[in-house]
Parts: C-alpha cells; structure tokens; sequence
C-alpha cells in the first residue's frame, strides 16, 4: 500500500506542477502571482519531479516553439515526424538539453518572459542531485516494497517529468476526437485525460492557446483549472488580461452584407414559392 500511495503521489503532484507552472504559467503567462508564490510553486515543481526535473525556461522554449510550428518539420516534438513515441523523445531531450544547459541561444520570440531562479536551476541540472534523488527512490521501495513486481515501478520514478511529456506529445497527437479545426493534428484523449490533469486536451488548448481552462464541452473535465479557479478565488494568482475562455461550438463568422443577401436566396430557392426576385424580395427587406 506505502508504494502504491507513493507513485500515485510522486505521479499527481508531479503532472499537476508540470501543467499548472510550467506550461500554463511559465510557457503561456496565464495568469500572474507574486514572487513569493513563484518561489514556492517553484521549489515545488523541484521537489514534485525530484530526479526529472525540467529547467522551466527550457520548457518554455520548447512549448511555445511547438504552438508556432505545431505538426510541421520545425515542431520540436510532433508524432507526425517520428516513427515512434521514443524516437521522438530522445530527439526533444537533445533539444531540450540544448536550451537547458545555455548551449543554444532561442530566437527572441520564444525566450522572453519565463520563470528564473538560477540557484535552483543549477542544483536540478546536476547530476549529484539526480542521482540523489534516484537513490532516495531506491531506498524508500527497499524498506517499503512488499512484492517483487513493485520494482517495475521503481525507473518510473526517475523519469516522470519526461513520461508526462511523452503521453501528452504522443497521444495527444495522434489518439481521441477533435472540437475544433486547427491547423495542426492535435486531438482530445478522452477518458484519459484525467491522468495528465487536463493537459490530453491538446485541440482546445491548440485553438485557445491562452484559455488557462482546457475543458470545452459539457462532458470534459480539466482538474486543473479547478485548481486554478480555488487559487484565483484565494488570491494567490491573477488570470492575465489576456487570458480568453474556450468557446464550442464556436460561433459561426459574421457575413458581409453581399454574402447574406447570397445566401438568403440561395435558401429561398430551396422553398416552393419563394422567390427572390421582384423589388420586395425577401432578401432586399432582410437587409433594407
């Protein structure tokens, strides 16, 4: 039961941190809170992710490199250019460790504005602590493993951060319905989204992009924004003026005056008897 409890812990708090700070805070300023708040959410999303720490500036990096080229050949993780879910992780980790390690500098549109707190950085970049943290694992399923199969559990636990990322690039591309027509493959996991804290809504979040609610429909269910919503009310996060809400079905474009009169007659000839022609059609009073 103690292992159980822990992974379930280690993998909740761990996905809540990556969507909640990392990505709807630190890659999309959703909403704002105060330094102090950062510190804590900070020091949070460390201890959360333990040995798979993710630098949040480098996440950022790559998030928002992935909204501008979602599902093209320049996506830093798009399924559509990997033959399989590992492949394409390796390839993102090259990537990530590019902007994670000072390797790379990012073009300005896509560095600006992202959580820093330098001293934390170095000590979850290092591998002193990594290692750490992957013998701290180590020991608690020593004293608390009851069967052999818990073990299976264990290397899981070292890579958490990057498995949350998988699923989510993964399945979220390829695997559930779409709401909305965007331009990328992104797609809705449902029922599973559940496990990701709402971050498997990948098309309401590619055609609302700044929506700190990732839910849409009626039926969907985004756990963190419940969150979100209990910590706007306590005052400790402010939505941005930026921030938008997700609409569905979405409202249909307003016509130009000449595209209505076109389509009303168009739908009158479709009625027996209608006509559309004479100097009091229906179509010239519609829009007189």
């Amino acid at each position: 039961m103690a292992i159980l409890t822990f992974f379930l812990l280690h993998w909740h708090v761990s996905v809540f941190c990556q969507t909640f700070f990392l990505h709807r805070y630190g890659a999309h300023s959703q909403f704002t809170m105060s330094p102090r708040w950062e510190r804590f959410f900070y020091l949070l999303t460390y201890v959360s992710q333990g040995a798979s720490f993710l630098h949040p500036r480098a996440y950022a990096i790559l998030h928002r490199m992935h909204h501008a080229y979602s599902d093209t050949e320049r996506d830093p993780h798009s399924p559509e250019f990997h033959p399989n879910v590992a492949l394409m992780m390796w390839r993102t980790k090259h990537r990530y460790d590019d902007f994670a390690y000072g390797r790379v500098e990012p073009d300005p549109r896509f560095g600006y504005s992202t959580p820093s707190w330098p001293a934390l950085d170095r000590l979850g970049q290092s591998w002193a602590m990594r290692l750490s943290w992957v013998a701290a694992y180590t020991l608690f399923y020593v004293q608390f493993a009851t069967h052999a199969w818990m073990y299976a559990l264990l290397p899981l636990h070292f890579i958490m951060g990057p498995i949350h990322g998988a699923i989510v690039n993964w399945c979220g591309h390829r695997y559930g319905y779409r709401n909305f027509a965007t331009t990328d493959v992104s797609r809705n996991t449902f029922p599973i989204e559940f496990i990701t804290w709402g971050e498997l809504f990948q098309n309401n979040h590619h055609r609302f992009a700044m929506s700190p609610k990732f839910s849409a429909r009626w039926f969907e269910l985004d756990p963190a924004y419940v969150v979100i919503w209990l910590l706007q009310r306590a005052q400790v996060l402010r939505l941005s003026d930026r921030a938008v809400r997700p609409v569905w079905p979405e409202p249909e474009p307003l016509r130009s005056p000449a595209e209505g009169i076109a389509a009303l007659e168009a739908a009158l000839e479709a009625v027996p008897g209608a006509s559309a022609d004479g100097e009091n059609s229906a179509s010239e009073q519609a829009f007189a």
